[in-house]
């Protein structure tokens, strides 16, 4: 019982409902899914091997790697220079850049994917311009290949990969680049010597977390993708509806799993002195050149430092000619991404409110007729309310849990604190895919397959990592000093916490459960596996309806969808325009 009673007081001990959590609803059903697939306890490989004999399965495990590697080496060369840019930017302008990336990056996936169908399906944007203007006899082919695959899964993950780029570029020493054109570098020697290599930290946070996203693609590739372009995750879904062979689907997820290992073994997570490590190469690559070429390049080097140096000097106090037609290509890329982003959202919104009985673009006439649509029909705000009943659910769980887990993780031992948080972070690292199969299994052991208690925690699961990750931030910031001196007026643990931490880490846990809310609003494929049939989320009964039937209301619906972030947007701000006004106003105050 003393154990217990120290062991309570321990900060670890605030991890462990967030801990219990995923461990019965993730952690011990993911342990049995790959015992399982060695059909446990006569261990064998017969499901690996009933995996990789056909041809057909290979093809598409292959297929699914290489979609993921161009999606990701695509939105690498697309996000770099536009995190270069952002960055660069005044603040103002700054600010302004990454609300506009931060708008589809909360905007759900399937409203984005339902976008590019409208865009580029037969009867869409693109062909209906052509064929009015006389370019096309019939509607060319946009859909349903692999290019539109990549076209909409680069837009979905486009946002993850500028965010890491831009957070690191931004904690960059600008000064550095001045040092280096001050000994005379070019521009371009200074960016590809200082600035590149410390900005590695944030290319491989952020393709490591698109790659491994890219592999559990399930919606996009099977809206957008014809029959040679499925992945793997749709793979499994098919033999989650046709056969449920557990043994086989197990062997088949935990495939899927062993790649995304491999890149997070290769890639590695721990980010720091990767520019130390970056750079050792290119050395490497210099000093094993021949010495009679290294001799030679020596020579024509030294020739040619007098003329550098006057060059140098020539251009130093010279406006440049160039940096004109520089930051206007920079605009114009900058531009041609956010429109990429934002255009198709904005297309979707428009043509909601055509008068017309299909969606058109331009629209003839306005009319709220597809919005009356979904509010007279039942079947649509049921889905409504049910998703919005599950959302407030899981922000609050895991809000509460999240919140509890971060301030424990915040005052443990180092190693410890990484383990506990790649653990807990694990439901939205691992394919979603392998997520969902998982839950489902957890929840069957429950009794809770097909209820809303069933859907809570399946979605709590995911939602206490994004908990997690934002409290933790703010508690970065934050100083131990303030609790030490409450404790010191006598103040208990609980008054400590409620009356000092809690107000100056209010904005990230409100930012928390803001993630939270978002996160099981958009959940589509785990619901898929778990909510059983007489359950139905709004994006759920969105994906019914794209599958079968293009029905205008959802356009109409996913209007409501895109409106939604821009009001979260709006409540993170304000939240933390009044903190940052408290304590404005409690500096005064202490002063005094």
């Amino acid at each position: 019982m003393k154990t217990l009673r120290e062991f309570g007081r321990m900060p670890i001990a605030l991890t462990g409902p967030a801990l219990a959590v995923l461990l019965i609803v993730f952690g011990i059903p993911i342990v049995q899914l790959f015992l399982i697939s060695f059909n446990a306890p006569a261990f064998s490989i017969a499901n690996y091997e009933a995996f990789f004999g056909p041809p057909a399965n290979v093809r598409v495990l292959l297929q699914t790697i290489e979609i993921s590697v161009v999606a990701t080496a695509i939105c690498l060369l697309i996000a770099y220079p536009t995190a270069y840019l952002i960055a660069a930017a005044s603040k103002r302008l700054r600010m302004a850049l990454i609300v506009l990336v931060l708008v589809p990056y909360l905007t759900s996936g399937l409203v984005r994917t339902y976008a590019w169908i409208v865009i580029l399906g037969d009867g869409g944007l693109i062909n209906n311009l052509l064929l009015d203007h006389g370019l096309i006899s019939s509607p060319r082919p946009l859909i349903y290949n692999r290019m539109a695959v990549y076209i909409g899964m680069v837009h979905i993950m486009l946002p993850m990969m500028i965010l890491p780029l831009v957070s690191v570029m931004m904690g960059i020493d600008k000064s550095l680049m001045s040092a280096a054109r001050s000994m005379g570098a070019r521009p371009s020697t200074a960016f590809w010597r200082v600035f590149f290599p410390l900005s590695m930290p944030g290319v491989r946070s952020g393709c490591l977390l698109v790659f491994v996203i890219c592999l559990g693609f399930y919606i996009t590739p099977a809206a957008l993708g014809g029959l040679g372009d499925a992945m793997l995750s749709t793979f499994i879904a098919s033999q989650v509806r046709s056969s449920f062979d557990m043994g086989r689907l197990a062997a088949s997820a935990f495939v899927l799993l062993t790649v995304a290992i491999v890149m997070l073994a290769i890639v590695g997570l721990d980010l720091s002195g990767t520019s130390r490590r970056t750079v050792q190469p290119s050395l490497k690559s210099r000093h094993s050149l021949s010495p009679l070429f290294a001799m030679m390049k020596r020579f024509v080097g030294e020739f040619f430092i007098p003329y550098r140096a006057k060059r140098w000097m020539a251009q130093l106090y010279r406006a440049g000619g160039d940096s004109r037609w520089l930051q206007l290509v920079g605009v114009t890329f900058l531009v041609l991404v956010m429109c990429y982003l934002l255009f198709p959202e904005l297309l979707v919104v428009i043509m909601s409110f055509s008068a017309g009985k299909y969606l058109e673009f331009p629209p003839s006439g306005f009319s709220l007729q597809w919005y009356r649509s979904f509010f007279g029909n039942p079947a649509w705000y049921a889905a409504a309310w049910t998703s919005t009943q599950v959302g407030v659910m899981v922000a609050i769980l895991s809000t509460i849990v999240g919140t509890l887990a971060a301030v424990g993780l915040n005052r443990t031992l180092p190693h410890l604190r990484s383990f506990l948080t790649m653990v807990m972070l694990a439901p939205i690292t691992f394919p979603v895919i392998i997520v969902g199969i998982a839950t489902y299994l957890g929840l069957v052991k429950l009794g809770l397959l097909g209820s809303m208690t069933g859907i809570v925690l399946a979605h709590t699961i995911g939602a206490i990592g994004y908990v997690v990750v934002i409290v933790s931030a703010s508690l970065a910031n934050f100083d131990p000093q303030l609790e030490q001196a409450a404790m010191s007026m006598r103040a208990g643990p609980l008054q400590t916490f409620i009356r000092v931490t809690l107000p100056l880490i209010r904005p990230g846990i409100i930012g928390g459960a803001v993630f939270a809310f978002l996160h099981s609003f958009d959940e589509v494929v785990i619901t898929s596996l778990v909510a059983g049939i007489s359950m139905r989320t709004l994006p759920l009964k969105m994906w019914e309806d794209i599958r079968h039937q293009i029905d205008p209301t959802i356009a109409a619906v996913a209007t409501l969808l895109i409106l939604l972030p821009l009001f979260i947007l709006m409540i993170l701000f304000v939240t933390g325009w009044r903190s940052t006004l408290g304590l404005q106003r409690a500096r005064p105050a202490t002063a005094a």
